[in-house]
Formats: C-alpha cells, structure tokens, sequence
C-alpha cells in the first residue's frame, strides 16, 4: 500500500470513528474543522465555477473530486487555507445531486459540499438573446427521444397559452385561471399557486430569485421564486400578453398600451418606457445593451437597453408577435406577411428574408448556423442562418403558432392538431410524438432531461424517458462518497490559485 493509500485509509477511520461517536451522542458533527465553499454551488454541464477551503494543514497538497473523479490538485497556504480554485463541471454530468470532496495527502483530513447539477430554461427565449437553445441538455439526444412518454401532467386551468419556465427542480407556469403556478419539475407536486387579477398568457421568466410575469390585469408581477408571495407589481396602460424578458437586473415587457417598459427587477420601478405604433404582444429580447422588441404595426424595434432611445425600426408587412433571436450580431424574426427576416442586429438592414406558406407566430430558434420557425400553414421550416436557403421542412397535422425549443440534436414544436412532435434538427427526420388533449399554442420548454408543454385541455405535460422510469431520474439525490472510494490522480500538477 503506497504512503498516500495509507493516509486516506487512516482518514476514513478517523472519520467513521468520530461519526460513531457524534451518533451515540445523538448528534451529527463533522469529524473535523476542514471546510470547503462552492460559488455558486449549482450549475450547468462545462461551467467553471470556484472552490476554497479551510482547515488542512499547512502548505499541504490537497486533492479535490468530483464525485469521485479529481478534478483539481490545490495547495494550501500556510495557515492551512484553499484560496479560491476555478473548476470546470464534466460537460457529461447529469442534473442532479453530486459532490466536491477536498482530501489532504499528509492530514488525511477531509472536507465535503453537495453540488447540483442543472440545464434550467429560464424564461421564453431560454435567455435573453431570445435562442430558444438549451445548449447544456445532456439527457435526451436523437437516440433517446423515441422512449419519451408522459411522466405527470397538471392541471392549471381550461386554456393555458403559458409556456413553463424551469429552474433549481421547479416548473413556474401561468395559465387563464389568473393564477401563476409552481410545481415539483420531476414530480409535478404542486409546490404553491399565485393569482393575478386576470388571465396570465405571459411566459414566467425566473432571475434574481423571483419569478416575472405578465397579466392581462396589465400589471407585471414579481413574486418570490421559493414561496410565491408577491414581492412587487407594476402597472403598464392596458392588458399584457407579452412575456418579460430578464437582463442585467432589468425587466422588459411590452404592453396593450403600444409601450415597451424596463422596470428595475429587484424593486419594481419604472426605469424608462417607449412607445411603438401599436400593441405589442410578443417577448422582447436584449443582447450587448439593445432590446428589440416586435409591434402589431408591423415594425421590429431596437431601443437602447439604459435609456430607451430608439436606434433603429424595421418594418416588415405584417404584425409582428414573435420573440426576436439575436446570434453573431443577426436578429431574426417572424411575421404575420409570411416572412422570416434576417437583420443586421445593429442597424436594422436586412441581410435575407424567406417566405413561408402562411403567416409567422412562431418564434425562431437558432443554433449551428440553422434558424427553426413554425408557420401557419402547419410546417416547422428550418433554414440556413446566414443566406436564409431552406435546409429542410416538415409537415404537422395542424396551425403551428407555438415556437420550437432545440437541445442536443432535437427540434420540439407543438401543434394545433394537439400534438408535440420530436425532429432531427439536422434532416428533419421525425424521432417522437406525442398527443394532448386538445390544441398547443405554448411553446415547449426542455431542460433536465424532460420536456414541458401546455395544452388547451387545461393541463401541463411533462414528458420524461420511461416515464420517469430511468436512472437518470431515480439519482437526483445521492450520498456522498465514502473517502475510501477516492483515489488520487498523480499527474495533476498543483494549480494556481
């Protein structure tokens, strides 16, 4: 057994003998003062977060596991602490529970933080770019979709046009019974409900701890994303259908009232207001410090994110309802004439527009160079990004209004026949289906490996692989590992701080 087996094994009976004790004692109490912090401690595959630490020995080397894979080889100062670390989460974890275990080679001393593995879907356009991607989704891919079956459904009113939002294992949906709702994501267990003074066809868009919505009351509300009380509301001049949009601590929301407004997220004022040539009843979106917004005068605007100053509109020849998406200094965008329209995201100049066989609802998706659109006349329309050329299109059975989502390879849209179908984003090739209980105009949401949709039957469908019958989902939550499963990688080389 080499010096470090040995160290490790001493550890974990030190550990297990402390724990032995604390447990006669009645009581659980960490077998020694060394502690880790996590910042943040939750987040999606590939993202680089930080780690520091406490208590080991001085100018010790410390080994530091994901799970029980190492990830990091740090060195403690000499009073014994972990100055913070960058780390990056494997691109292959799975949402869910895992945990970030230190282990000093010389101490053996040892210290363990829970860590949550995520691919939430925040608000309408998955971010404020308006992409309609979840570029973290790891779960379900184009060999999998086909065991996708419905794992709970909810009701939530007679008619809900909502689509959800998901974040931190919670399902935020608002629906035509005025009321907001949050539900268990995995389960479907109602966690509370919110009302409003009126139908909510807004889309919840969830940031800051708080959940954002719009109600045809024409107010905007702000309701705590952990309880459902009611933090703040705004009043806008007439009914909102538009869906907020969250970005840099400001909401926007378009109104009935011909007006697009930025309300300080966190206190509810008014930051600033502009007024298109009508109302306005589709989502906003804001990338590098411009929102661009829709009107059913038929123009797309762009107004500067601070102020609110106009930089520039575009008419197109019909009105406009749908969210802008905004990649590589493009926007793209929907509208009633018919038409997909490309623009240059800086001054509104069009670079290409493709015709479609009926009028535009649908908000665009855009990934890898392909924009996705559905259309009135029941096709899903997949075109290349940068000369609008028709990659490929597929026919439902029914009106598309709802706006497709795309992760890991899939194309998810719901359809006025009731169904919510699976394509393969790069052919087109169908992969699943699934039916409701009457017409979707919500637009799907995936994230954690499952796929949410509202019907007009009243209810919210959540599809899982299995049904929910997967390991994926059976280990949401885990134990930690025993310090005698974690073996040290001798090739890392001590990082820098």
């Amino acid at each position: 057994m080499s010096i470090n087996k040995r160290v490790h094994a001493s550890h974990f009976i030190k550990w297990l003998g402390a724990a032995f004790a604390a447990i006669l004692c009645g009581v659980w109490l960490p077998a020694s003062a060394q502690t880790i912090t996590l910042s943040p401690a939750s987040d999606h595959p590939g993202a680089t977060d930080k780690v520091s630490g406490s208590g080991f020995g001085a100018a010790e080397a410390v080994d530091i596991y994901f799970d029980t894979t190492e990830i990091l080889l740090a060195v403690t100062d000499p009073t014994g602490k972990i100055a913070w670390h960058d780390w990056s989460v494997p691109a292959a974890a799975l949402p869910g529970q895992h945990w970030i275990t230190a282990v000093g080679r010389k101490t053996g001393d040892a210290a363990q933080r829970s860590f949550t593995v995520q691919t939430d879907w925040t608000q309408m356009g998955y971010g404020a770019r308006g992409k309609r991607v979840n570029p973290y989704e790891n779960v379900l891919n184009t060999g999998n979709v086909a065991s996708l079956d419905n794992a709970w459904t909810a009701a939530i009113g007679s008619d809900p046009q909502s689509s959800a939002a998901v974040v931190n294992g919670v399902a935020y949906v608002g629906s035509d019974d005025h009321k907001l709702y949050a539900f268990d994501a995995l389960t479907g267990a109602l966690k509370w409900s919110a009302t409003t003074g009126n139908v909510i066809n807004s889309s919840p868009a969830v940031a800051q701890g708080n959940v954002y919505v719009g109600s045809e009351d024409g107010k905007l509300y702000a309701f705590n994303a952990a309880t459902g009380a009611q933090v703040w509301s705004a009043t806008t001049g007439a009914l909102i259908v538009s869906s907020p949009v969250v970005a840099n601590g400001v909401v926007y929301i378009g109104s009935y009232d011909d007006k697009l407004y930025a309300y300080n997220a966190t206190t509810g004022a008014l930051l600033w207001s502009a007024t298109t040539g009508s109302a306005i009843g589709g989502p906003a979106s804001v990338a590098n410090g411009v929102v661009y917004i829709g009107s059913d005068d038929g123009k797309l605007y762009a107004y500067n994110a601070s102020t609110g100053a106009l930089q520039w509109s575009f008419a197109t020849g019909g009105y406009v309802v749908t969210c802008p998406a905004v990649v590589n200094g493009v926007v793209y965008i929907g509208s009633d004439n018919g038409k997909v329209y490309a623009l240059n995201a800086a001054i509104g100049v069009q670079k290409w527009s493709a015709t479609t066989g009926g009028p535009v609802h649908s908000s665009p998706s855009v990934v890898k160079g392909v924009v996705y659109i559905g259309s009135v006349d029941s096709k899903l329309y997949a075109y290349n990004a940068q000369s609008g050329a028709l990659v490929w299109s597929v026919v439902t059975g029914d009106v598309i209004n709802a706006s497709p989502a795309v992760a890991n390879g899939v194309a998810y849209i719901g359809s006025e026949d009731g169904v919510i179908y699976a394509y393969n984003a790069s052919n087109g090739a169908s992969l699943w289906s699934a039916t409701t209980g009457d017409y979707i105009i919500a637009s799907p949401t995936v994230a954690d490996g499952m796929v949410y949709v509202t019907s007009a039957d009243g209810k919210l469908y959540a599809y899982a692989l299995n049904a929910g019958n997967n390991a994926v989902y059976k280990h949401r939550t885990t134990e930690p590992p025993s310090f005698s499963t974690l073996h040290p990688d001798f090739r890392l080389k001590p990082a820098a701080p």
